[in-house]
């Protein structure tokens, strides 16, 4: 239940009933602990990027599969008895499921959760900005890989540059607690544009995080070629904007951040070159219900079929609890140990496994 209305643009409330929770800690075999979920609400996206979804055909969850709000909602306040206290809401797409704002509404009522997330490519964003803001979500990611629309469409396929910014623009106005930009970095690509979207996150007042392009997933047309490091990276920043300062945090976030001599602050994903898998304590729930316990994981754990079975609250608690104490993955640490890197999946394996794209089960 929510405090009565809340003020535009503030996150509701949740309303105290005297119940005391007191989560478990529950931590894996290498002592990580079970904190952060990423949890997919649809399969779909509006956009084809090439480090995606590059194919031209895709095999999609059955709708009937697709967890309910309210089965979502039960599933996380078992993850929430278990220590989970932040949450991101991904895709696909996820604005692209409906009257999303109800379940962002559902889950800033959890008094347990104390960072609820999303992340989008923008594209609807300027039309549900505002009620995600008034439903309780704390922050915004939108994913930008160009300031340039004509290489947008080369990227997306998708003519749709403007709405992007605009959403953006939105997101900002929408005033929530943190508006970020994510750009996957790919050589003679986008690497070019590393100092534009420092400039542009700088005029907009909000931060910028560069991803290291990833062979996770669909990306069916990856090559460490393509890689751009966290080193050439800085290199080709520093050579734009002189000596640059590493933010001193103690966080399991999965960036690097960084300040520039004018106090301005980015952010580095490397994934790719230097893994950051000691300290994941995240884990993805797919729109279907599997739980997976490390982005490259090749199986998840079903919790859609006890859930609807009528399993308790108890059975679902055990069987995570079960399943993250034996978790010892460390997938991009061993996708870099690996000699002869190509990309993680075959064409022909998602088509047949579809919860092993990245749109599936949320990047």
């Amino acid at each position: 239940m929510m405090a009565a209305n809340p003020k535009e643009g503030q996150s509701p409330q949740p309303v105290n009933h005297g119940i005391i929770t007191n989560p478990m800690r529950v931590v894996d075999a290498l002592d990580r602990p079970l904190a952060a979920l990423r949890l997919s609400v649809t399969d779909r996206c509006n956009l084809r990027c090439h480090y995606c979804m590059p194919e031209a055909e895709y095999v999609w969850l059955p709708r009937q599969s697709i967890l309910t709000f309210e089965e979502t909602s039960r599933l996380v306040d078992v993850f929430t008895d278990l220590g989970v206290d932040k949450i991101r809401l991904t895709g696909g797409e996820p604005l692209l499921r409906q009257d999303l704002q109800a379940l962002v509404e559902l889950l800033a009522s959890k008094a347990a959760l104390r960072d609820l997330a999303l992340t989008t490519n923008g594209i609807l964003l300027s039309n549900h900005a505002r009620a995600l803001r008034a439903a309780g979500l704390h922050r915004i990611t939108i994913s930008l890989d160009t300031l340039k629309p004509e290489r947008f469409v080369k990227l997306t396929r998708f003519d749709s540059h403007r709405a992007v910014l605009t959403g953006i623009d939105a997101a900002i106005e929408a005033g929530f607690d943190s508006v970020k930009v994510d750009t996957v970095v790919m050589r003679d690509v986008n690497a070019d544009e590393l100092p534009s979207l420092i400039d542009y996150s700088r005029r907009q007042r909000i931060e910028v995080r560069f991803i290291e392009y990833m062979d996770v997933g669909g990306a069916t047309q990856w090559s460490a070629d393509a890689v751009v490091s966290r080193q050439e990276m800085l290199s080709i920043l520093s050579e734009r904007y002189g000596p640059i300062t590493p933010v001193n945090e103690q966080t399991s976030a999965p960036a690097d951040r960084f300040t520039l001599s004018d106090g301005t602050t980015f952010g580095i994903i490397s994934s790719t070159t230097e893994p950051f898998c000691r300290s994941c304590d995240r884990s993805r729930l797919t729109a279907d219900g599997l739980w997976y316990l490390c982005l490259y994981a090749q199986t998840g754990l079903d919790l859609r079929k006890p859930l609807r079975e009528g399993a308790s609250i108890e059975n679902l608690r055990d069987q995570i609890v079960s399943a993250w104490q034996a978790r010892a993955d460390r997938g991009a640490e061993a996708r870099l140990a690996a000699n002869q890197r190509a990309p993680l999946i075959p064409v022909r394996r998602l088509r047949e496994e579809p919860h092993l794209e990245m749109h599936t089960r949320g990047g």
